[in-house]
C-alpha cells in the first residue's frame, strides 16, 4: 500500500540574497513525494496547468510515485514567488498565483480512499476535510497548516483536526492555532482539539515533537550551505510518514526515529534549489547522514555529580 498524499505541484521563483531562480518545479506535494519515495511508495492528488511539463515529474515516476491522482486542467500551474533574506529563517511570500488550484476539488481514484497513510499537505482546510470524507481505512492521518488558514478557515481547520491522528505546523502558527506563547502549552492545548501527535517545525533550530505521555525534541541537522530553504517542512513529513510506512510501527520509539529521519531529509533539501537536494540520494547518502547525526546528538547517561 503506498503513501497518500494530496496536496500542490506548483512552480516556485525563489529569491536569496546570491541567487535568483524562476519557475522551478515546487509544491508540497512534490517535496513530500520525493522525500517519502526514498521510503515507500506514493500517490500524489493535486492538479496542474497545461503550461506544466510532466517530464519534470519523471524521477517521481521512476522512484515508484503514481501521479494517477494528478489531473492535468484548462489554465496555469500554481505559482509562488518568495524572497529570503539573509536569515534562511527570513521568508517573505511577494506572489502567490493559484491558477487551476483555485478551482480544485479532489476527488480520489477508487483505490486511493483506502490509503492506510496519508498526508494532508498545507492547502485550504475544506479541501483536506473532503479528503477526510473518502478515507475508509487509515492508519496514520497527518496535516500540515499555515497561519492563513488558521486566521480565515479555523472553524473548518478545527473540524479537520478532530479527523487526524497527526499535525505539523511552524511554532508561530502552534501559538497563533492555540493562543498560547509558550510552545509546550501551545502544543498541549492543540492536543486537546483532536490529533494525538503534534510536531512543531522550528526552522533551523530543529523539531519538537508532543504526544500525550511525551515531549522529544532534535536539533536541525547542521549543514555547511544553506542555499533554498523551501520545502524543508514537506520534506520533513516525506520522510518522518516514509519511516513509519516502512516499518509499520507507531510506537514512540519508532516515532522519534521518524523525526530523525524526516530532519535528514530536509537537511538534504535545503542544499540546492528546488528538489534538487533529493532528487538522486543514495540510500548510503541518508544512512550515512543519519549516523552522522547521531553522532552529534547522541550522549551517555549523564551522572553531574560523579
Amino acid at each position: 500500500m503506498s503513501i497518500l498524499v494530496v496536496g500542490s505541484v506548483a512552480l516556485d521563483t525563489v529569491l536569496t540574497p546570491l541567487e535568483e531562480k524562476i519557475d522551478l518545479l515546487g509544491g508540497s506535494a512534490t517535496y513530500f513525494a520525493a522525500a517519502a519515495s526514498y521510503f515507500a511508495p506514493v500517490r500524489i492528488v493535486g492538479a496542474v496547468g497545461e503550461d506544466f511539463q510532466m517530464n519534470q515529474l519523471e524521477f517521481l515516476k521512476e522512484r515508484s510515485v503514481d501521479l494517477g491522482g494528478l489531473q492535468i486542467r484548462s489554465g496555469r500551474t500554481f505559482r509562488w514567488t518568495g524572497r529570503y533574506g539573509d536569515d534562511p529563517n527570513d521568508r517573505e511570500t511577494i506572489d502567490l498565483q493559484y491558477g487551476v488550484f483555485a478551482g480544485f476539488s479532489p476527488l480520489l481514484p477508487d483505490d486511493y480512499g483506502a490509503s492506510e497513510y496519508i498526508f494532508l499537505a498545507n492547502i485550504n482546510p475544506e479541501l483536506q476535510l473532503r479528503v477526510l470524507q473518502q478515507i475508509t481505512a487509515p492508519k496514520l492521518i497527518m496535516a500540515d497548516t499555515i497561519d492563513h488558514w488558521i486566521e480565515r478557515r479555523r472553524g473548518v481547520l478545527l473540524e479537520v483536526l478532530k479527523g487526524v491522528h497527526a499535525v505539523t505546523l511552524n511554532d508561530t502558527e502552534a501559538k497563533k492555532l492555540a493562543g498560547e506563547d509558550n510552545l509546550i502549552r501551545a502544543s498541549k492545548a492543540i492536543l486537546k482539539m483532536g490529533p494525538e501527535i503534534v510536531i512543531i517545525k522550528k526552522g533551523e533550530h530543529g523539531a519538537l515533537m508532543v504526544t500525550g505521555d511525551s515531549l522529544f525534541a532534535l536539533p536541525a541537522c547542521p549543514v555547511e550551505n544553506v542555499c533554498d530553504p523551501t520545502g524543508a517542512g514537506d520534506s520533513f513529513a516525506g520522510g518522518f510518514m516514509g519511516y513509519l510506512h516502512r516499518t509499520g510501527d507507531l510506537t514512540e520509539e519508532s516515532l522519534r526515529k521518524a523525526v530523525a529521519c524526516g530532519t535528514v531529509m530536509a537537511s538534504f533539501v535545503v542544499e540546492r534549489f528546488s528538489v534538487d537536494g533529493i532528487r538522486s540520494l543514495s540510500q548510503e547518502d541518508i544512512e550515512r547522514r543519519l549516523r552522522e547525526f547521531k553522532g552529534i546528538t547522541w550522549f551517555e547517561e549523564v551522572d553531574p555529580w560523579g
